[in-house]
């Protein structure tokens, strides 16, 4: 039993991004701070090792060298207008909405920069939108990469910590899983709970539950940074919202097993209020892993614009349903067909240009920062991750010919609705929009504006061909799954940070950040994301925590 004597100045629950950024702020005023964290050391920096490393930034210096205009106005029209915040517990997700987006727009890269985070020079296009200028997506890119990907931006908050933990003033606790937030009255004073055996499993594998002890630690403030609930397949199905169908009877994990949301329900049973809980954000373009690290372990392809998307029965999706350009209205349409599933349809040409897949195991060129590997994405061949799940992914089909293609993917799914003579005919449709340089097809409409912009032009849009061109082939299909991510709703808090109850007031001593606060205010985000926006989410919000929780000790 750990003394409850023992104390500290702030304490942090969760070791990932948003905790480890907290905890830096906290140190740099001068306090001490005790993170504690229900994984081995291994996992330390959570959900964002396994990142990409995206990060939305707002008229940077990466995207005025590739020709694009930004502004903080017209990145404020694109938030409103896919948040399409309608409730009224939108009040303080409206108010981080803006100031994160005064953020992205003024200092962040600065901040990061001093940091030593660099950013790839391309900067991606996600979440394109295609409806009117109101609606959802961003007008421009705004997707920068982290030169060293999620690894790299964890980098130098990990070596923060770490140098101040040598000091004496900062420590972790690994395996002490918080079960209780103690309270004096109105205030929250420490956490209880209990800690695990030691385990040896590596980064993101599950680790044992035994409890083999308890502890118990007090502080003058506790801040919550412990995830969503991607994870806990049970949860996202019971908070799953109706506007997006049935919850899916299959789902693949897009992040480790302990992301399992247990923080939410004991911040709640303290006096903090949740909201927005049914806002998700879950990706349609899983594929299986087939070398998983966790269970249902699932990676998101991030499509370039090009694919065919079918859904189970082989129509094609509708418009402005195409690879990257409305995730959750894309969830929504393929999950009304009645099935959980869907399909790309491509050549070799596309995969080569179009493909790469999230996250930072799978990009070992920007995680590794090997300009010679980088060196290969524009060379001919598809990058090398790429290739090994064409190879030896179970969702994928590869084929000289339409009849083997159809042969290939009705084998994958032998009970399922496929309708080859439905794909034949969308194939021809979309082969014969091909022959002149303008179309009524507003897929291909679209890829040729995207080729327009330099960043897809090089290394994101391939140059319009017919699916059928030999010399394009082979013929490939994927089939896609729903893939868990993100949590848009959480605990309930101000500008500060401050967990508040379900009268409105603050909760003395308690602070939550990351995606346990739905990334501010208990989601800043509304309905939908701009992408880029979840790393940087934990970074505004836990840099607010740590600094009004340092101050209020």
């Amino acid at each position: 039993m750990t003394s409850a004597d023992e104390s500290t100045d702030v304490i942090v629950v969760g070791a990932g991004l948003a905790g480890l950024v907290a905890a830096c702020e906290v140190l740099d005023s001068g306090q001490r701070v005790t993170v504690v964290e229900q994984e081995p050391a291994a996992s330390l920096g959570g959900q964002a090792w396994w990142s990409f490393g995206g990060i939305f930034l707002v008229d940077s210096p990466e995207q005025r060298r590739m020709r694009v205009k930004d502004s903080l106005d017209l990145a404020r029209q694109d938030w409103f207008g896919s948040a399409g915040f309608d409730r009224d517990e939108d009040y303080w997700p409206k108010q981080w909405a803006e100031a994160y987006l005064q953020f992205a727009a003024g200092e962040k890269r600065a901040w990061l920069h001093e940091r030593g985070v660099r950013f790839f020079p391309v900067v991606g296009w996600a979440e394109r939108g295609g409806y009117t200028a109101n609606g959802h997506g961003n007008s421009v890119p705004r997707f920068h990469i982290t030169w060293g990907t999620g690894p790299g931006v964890l980098a130098p908050f990990v070596a923060r910590f770490e140098a101040a933990a040598a000091a004496g003033r900062a420590r972790v606790l690994h395996r002490h899983r918080v079960d209780e937030l103690v309270t004096e009255g109105s205030r929250v004073t420490g956490v209880r709970g209990g800690v695990l055996e030691p385990s040896p499993v590596a980064r993101g594998e599950s680790s044992s539950r035994e409890v083999v002890g308890e502890f118990a630690l007090s502080a003058g403030a506790v801040i919550v940074t412990s995830g969503g609930i991607g994870g806990n397949h049970d949860l996202v199905r019971e908070m799953w919202p109706a506007r997006h169908g049935t919850a899916p009877a299959t789902l693949l994990s897009g992040v480790p097993a302990h992301v399992d949301g247990r923080m939410l329900g004991i911040t709640e049973r303290a006096g903090a209020r949740l909201v927005n809980t049914d806002r998700m954000w879950h990706y349609t373009e899983g594929i299986t892993n087939f070398d998983p690290v966790w269970p249902q372990h699932g990676i998101r392809i991030l499509p370039g614009p090009s694919s065919l998307w079918l859904d189970a029965t082989g129509a094609r999706l509708p418009v402005p349903l195409f690879p990257g350009f409305d995730t959750l209205g894309t969830l929504e349409h393929i999950l009304r067909t009645g099935y959980d599933y869907s399909w790309f349809v491509l050549t070799q040409a596309i995969i080569e240009k179009e493909f790469a897949l999230s996250g930072s195991e799978q990009n070992p060129d920007l995680t590794g920062k090997d300009l010679r590997l980088l060196a290969q994405r524009i060379r001919p061949g598809a990058p090398g991750p790429v290739e090994a799940f064409k190879e030896r992914g179970v969702d994928f089909v590869v084929a000289d010919t339409l009849p083997e293609l159809l042969h290939g993917m009705s084998r994958l799914e032998p009970d399922g609705p496929l309708d080859p003579a439905l794909v034949t005919r969308e194939v021809f449709a979309r082969d014969r929009e091909i022959a002149n340089t303008f179309t009524k097809d507003a897929q291909i409409t679209a890829v040729r504006g995207a080729r327009r912009y330099l960043g897809d032009r090089l290394i994101r849009a391939a140059k319009p061909h017919r699916l059928l061109d030999p010399k394009a082939g082979p013929l490939i299909a994927v089939k896609l799954h729903i893939l868990t991510r993100k949590s848009l709703g959480g605990i309930e808090t101000d500008l500060d940070g401050r967990a508040l109850s379900p009268d409105g007031q603050p909760i003395e001593g308690l602070f939550a950040a990351g995606e346990a606060s739905g990334f501010g205010g208990g989601g800043m985000h509304g309905y939908r994301a701009l992408e880029g926006t979840f790393l940087g989410g934990c970074l505004f919000s836990g840099r607010q925590a740590g600094r009004a929780a340092a101050r209020s000790v």
